[in-house]
């Protein structure tokens, strides 16, 4: 039976709170695994201001309604309101997903602070900043962690690299088609294999010809109509698909499900992979259709 792993990107405290026990409910109610990634540090979601200057920002709030789904409170926290503490507020939500069966992982220490500087920092900061979400999950969890997903899809070659002095068994830190091991310009093995996303997100496609909430899943489904062997891994966020996307996202998994694919944790899939066997190929950062910025993208 195919596989489609479910990641979720756990950005900020109401996140958190409020959008991940929706999520555990509604993938139990599927049978469904998924991957839960948290932000584990403060959340300064309000110092994301700084991306009105960034090429496509204001059209992609424009078309995706970015207070209603994060809600004014979140957007002030850094700026006019302190950060919450999220891994010291929410630890025993966070261990109660694993308790669930849920699949844990590290998503950033500060989500705001990696997605707008880690591609430019050196590393040591890298490394600072990793370690940081790295001992608070260890606190919250009582075990290392043992798989990382970039806030943004946002890297550099040190994180890669940091990611095997961590120990991690995978990564999903960028976008592309299958799953692989990064190798830097010389060919040579960078940090562990990763998992990418596969596919768009709800927020790069409502808003554009005509999608909606109510008829996006259908442009995924049409995407996954065809089923690859390795696989597809499938990002969604505990802020968007949590809330008021729970509807969508209950529709995506009915379809899912009837195309035939097993819903699963990010975990399970890399399980059925032989890392010795995975492409060698190169991550650099570029664009992507929906989405404003530069990421990481398989090449």
């Amino acid at each position: 039976m195919p596989k489609l792993a479910l990641k979720v990107d756990v950005d900020t405290w109401r996140g958190t709170r409020d959008g991940v026990p929706r999520l555990i409910e509604l993938f139990s109610r599927h049978q469904a695994g998924a991957t839960f990634l948290f932000s584990l540090g403060p959340d300064h979601t309000g110092r994301a201001i700084r991306r009105v200057f960034r090429k496509g920002f204001l059209q992609k709030v424009s078309r995706t309604s970015v207070v209603e789904h994060y809600g004014i409170c979140t957007l002030l926290y850094g700026t006019l309101l302190p950060g919450p503490d999220i891994g010291r507020r929410e630890a025993a939500l966070m261990r109660g997903v694993r308790d669930a069966g849920f699949e844990v992982g590290i998503h950033t220490w500060d989500h705001i602070k990696w997605q707008d500087f880690v591609a430019g920092k050196d590393a040591a900061w890298t490394e600072r900043e990793m370690n940081l979400a790295a001992q608070r999950f260890t606190q919250v969890f009582g075990q290392p962690p043992r798989t990382h997903g970039a806030a943004g899809w946002q890297m550099n070659h040190a994180a890669y690299a940091h990611e095997a002095a961590l120990q991690l068994d995978y990564a999903s830190d960028c976008r592309g088609t299958q799953p692989f091991q990064p190798v830097d310009e010389q060919g040579r093995l960078l940090g562990v294999p990763q998992l990418p996303t596969t596919l768009p997100t709800l927020d790069e496609l409502i808003g554009l010809d005509g999608l909606t909430a109510d008829n996006v899943h259908r442009v995924l489904l049409d995407q996954t109509a065809n089923k690859p062997d390795c696989g597809h891994v499938y990002t969604l966020h505990a802020e968007l698909e949590g809330l008021r996307l729970l509807d969508t996202l209950d529709r995506l998994l009915s379809g899912w499900k009837q195309q035939g694919y097993q819903l699963v944790s990010c975990a399970e899939l890399f399980r059925t992979l032989d890392p010795a066997t995975l492409p060698r190929c190169p991550v650099r950062m570029g664009e992507i259709p929906g989405r404003s910025g530069t990421l990481a993208l398989q090449g």
